[in-house]
């Protein structure tokens, strides 16, 4: 199964907002469609989850109050959820895309943190081997 890794705490936003985070910014386009695996990237810094807090505020991306979690909170460098990848696109008018490009996202699935190297761009992961029930990723 294909994985991306994303960092944190946007891979959160993905997975487990309720303002369901339905983009995900890149440089680049992808012909893949389907659901994947998230990654939760292990490199974040202070300052990277305060300018996602400070967007989540004031881009109205978020309704307040919201709950993302404190910076030494968020579970990193491991698998968090599965989401379907439905699009790549240019542009849209969704108040998450903010890049180039944008992947149209839907159908967030949280799993139980497993730790996993991550690596750049999608990349193939066994969840069996992982131990994760692949009915339910």
């Amino acid at each position: 199964m294909k994985a991306l890794s994303i960092r944190q705490p946007w891979a959160w936003l993905i997975i487990h907002s309720p303002d369901f985070k339905d983009i995900e910014n890149r440089t680049w386009h992808t012909k893949f469609r389907g659901r994947f695996l998230v990654h939760a990237s292990a490199g974040m810094t202070r300052k990277e989850w305060g300018e996602a807090y400070q967007f989540c505020l004031e881009s109205g991306a978020m309704n307040p109050p919201f709950d993302l979690p404190e910076y030494d909170q968020l579970q990193r460098g491991g698998i968090i959820g599965s989401v379907e990848l439905v699009d790549s696109l240019d542009t849209s008018d969704s108040p998450w895309y903010m890049g180039q490009k944008g992947f149209l996202l839907r159908d967030p699935k949280p799993l139980p943190f497993t730790p996993y190297k991550g690596q750049l761009g999608f990349f193939e992961v066994d969840p069996q081997a992982l131990g994760l029930d692949v009915a339910n990723v």
